[in-house]
């Protein structure tokens, strides 16, 4: 004989309107058993009447107060109608009464999401994990990777697939592990093989297409994030994925929108609004951004990023409350480190437009000494110099002459940052001929992929490469201007590579005394990157180093890059901005001295200094903090006073 429970339970999956009919019945034939109640509530909730599956779930949970399934089924309707914290409230206790129940952990999971709460949503996450598939052997690795033991983990899934190399589930988890440690080719692979073997396992298309993106390679990672938006159109991983590739291929109002809309499915997520201010800084909504910050504060007070992105707009956004409330979370020693290190940088800040140069000093320091153990090693620049100096003659180039592509589109502004490489790019962009577009990846990338081995290269591969630039580049082109800019300081160090594939590409050195350019970096906290700015000593290095390939580029490509002086520029705007375009073969536009009226979106810290008139007070800032820089001036030497030349 067919159990009615079970046939109406069953409905619940394919047709929630039958469920709900054969629920009623069921109640009516039997009142006081609480099954056919359960059953009734879920079908609601899928139908979207949560409200009224709430009035019998509450009655349920009253007095069932140890049903795993009535929690759940609360949980998920006090969800549906906007009440996430006490929806995580049932959930939790969902699991607590059953652990074994995985759609309450996955719920669980997203819920904690809803309010922010990442490290009960990590948990959650983690429980999902030791459930995979049911494998006795993966489950423990898999809540290894997901709690971020990328270390033990991964000597562990290579033991595992020396035995079952074609375990999909084994290889996605590894890819993981490679992310972490920023091996992104090798990731790739793995999860492309992973894919070729079981093409339904969504989670390592989502964990591609995020490497892809990680390698800066957007438009690859729309394409494989595209099926699984079809699929789940509602995933909140995937618009915040899509949000960033746009970002990257420089689309910043769908990126905004995005975020807007996120900002709105998850008022009470911290994170989420934060990302949200970060798009609207972008495009020059700084009131927006503010607001933006301050409701990640509000809902989390503990968000380092929030905090350090206030300060980093660089328009005195921090007031004194503000700083009474940083300091209070410095001493709290269970800071988190990541959080500890952006606080500090918040709270220099503040100090810093307080004219508090010693206490300032002293949290740059404390901010910069975490960021650098966080950092990788820092590159032997000093022996890439080397190299450059000895591939690079003269005789090299000659030798090499008519290779690349003859193409004089690009402009790549190179040199330190926080040296006025953001204000010459706006300068120029505000010509009617030149498009500014964003740090491009692309030069560094393809250095990478070349190496030091320049004389292995031929003038076909000089070509092909200058082809892939330009080919990569395109998609940053919407203006259809004759020029378009690269602005990626640390191209510096792809110069000679740049002479051989676009022999016709302006290059536009832009470059700041060196004791000020190297504090402004020192009392930045970059997104990435940059690892040698957070030691003075390095720093002071890196500058000389920098100096080294620029001197010895001049010496061999005379004329080749055009030199722009930051404090020349704030001195004699009118005739340093006449050479600039002069150097680009360009006639001049007065657009280009009015630079500030350009509404362009802007992606570097230096977003709201260029929206502005030049001012000088910038120029020798640093000085407030010399008593404290004595390693910075030991480490850059004679380059303190003969950094023009």
């Amino acid at each position: 004989m067919t159990d009615p429970f079970a046939t109406a339970a069953a409905a619940l999956a394919t047709d929630a309107p039958a469920a709900e009919r054969l629920a009623r019945g069921l109640v009516a034939r039997f009142p006081g058993d609480p099954r056919p109640r359960l059953i009734l509530a879920s079908a609601l909730r899928r139908q979207d009447a949560a409200e009224a599956a709430l009035a019998i779930l509450a009655d349920l949970a009253r007095a069932f107060p140890r049903a795993a399934r009535t929690r759940y089924e609360l949980g998920l309707a006090l969800g549906m109608t906007g009440r996430p914290m006490e929806a995580a409230t049932q959930l939790d206790a969902a699991v607590r009464l059953d652990p074994s129940l995985a759609e309450a952990w996955e719920a669980l999971a997203d819920a904690a999401f809803a309010i922010g709460d990442y490290a009960r949503e990590a948990t959650a996450r983690a429980a999902l994990a030791r459930r995979i598939g049911g494998d006795p052997v993966l489950a423990p690795l898999a809540e290894m990777v997901t709690l971020g033991e990328f270390d033990t983990a991964e000597s562990r899934l290579r033991a595992h697939l020396l035995t079952r190399p074609n375990d999909a589930e084994a290889l996605r988890l590894l890819a993981a592990c490679y992310v972490a440690a920023r091996a992104f080719d090798d990731a790739e692979t793995l999860l492309r093989h992973a894919l070729a073997i079981d093409p339904t396992l969504t989670r390592a298309r989502f964990d591609l297409a995020h490497t892809l993106f990680a390698r800066q390679q957007a438009e690859a990672a729309l394409v494989a994030l595209a099926p699984l938006e079809a699929a789940d159109p509602g995933n909140a991983a995937y618009a915040n994925l899509r949000a960033g590739c746009l970002a990257l291929l420089g689309d910043d109002h769908g990126a905004e929108v995005l975020h807007r809309d996120l900002a709105a499915r998850y008022p009470a997520n911290a994170r989420i609004a934060v990302n949200h201010g970060h798009a609207l800084r972008t495009s020059g909504q700084r009131d927006g951004a503010i607001a933006a910050y301050r409701r990640a504060l509000t809902l989390d007070p503990r968000n380092g990023e929030a905090w350090w992105s206030l300060a980093n707009l660089k328009v005195g956004a921090l007031t004194s409350a503000d700083e009474a409330a940083m300091r209070a979370l410095l001493a709290d020693t269970a800071l988190p480190e990541a959080d500890r290190m952006r606080v500090s940088y918040a709270l220099a800040r503040r100090l810093e437009d307080d004219a508090q140069a010693e206490e300032s000093f002293a949290f740059y320091s404390r901010g910069a000494a975490i960021a650098r153990r966080r950092a990788a090693a820092v590159i032997d620049h000093r022996a890439h110099a080397e190299r450059v100096r000895r591939f690079f003659t003269a005789e090299a180039f000659a030798a090499r002459a008519g290779w690349g592509v003859d193409d004089a589109a690009p402009i790549f502004i190179v040199g330190l940052p926080r040296s006025g490489s953001t204000l010459v790019e706006q300068i120029l962009a505000s010509h009617p001929a030149i498009e500014g577009t964003m740090e491009l990846p692309y030069m560094g990338a393809i250095a990478a992929r070349v190496g030091d081995d320049w004389a292995a290269l031929t003038g076909d591969d000089a070509r092909a490469l200058g082809e892939e630039y330009l080919a990569r580049a395109a998609i940053h082109r919407r203006m259809g201007r004759p020029h378009f800019i690269d602005k990626m300081p640390n191209n510096f160090r792809h110069i000679g590579l740049i002479r051989l594939i676009l022999p016709r590409a302006t290059i536009i050195d832009v470059r700041r005394a060196p004791m000020a350019a190297c504090f402004s970096c020192f009392k930045q906290l970059f997104a990435e990157g940059q690892d040698y700015s957070y030691d003075l000593d390095d720093l002071g290095q890196y500058y000389r180093h920098y100096l080294t390939i620029m001197r010895h580029m001049a010496k061999v490509q005379p004329g080749a890059v055009h030199r722009v002086i930051y404090e020349d520029l704030v001195d004699s705007t009118e005739a340093e901005v006449r050479r600039l375009i002069a150097a680009v073969g360009l006639t001049f536009d007065p657009a280009c001295l009015r630079f500030f009226d350009n509404r362009r979106a802007v992606r570097t810290v230096s977003s709201e200094q260029v929206r502005q008139p030049i001012y000088r007070s910038g120029v020798d800032h640093w000085t407030m903090f010399a008593p404290w820089l004595a390693p910075l001036r030991r480490a850059l030497g004679d380059a303190v006073d003969g950094w023009r030349t």
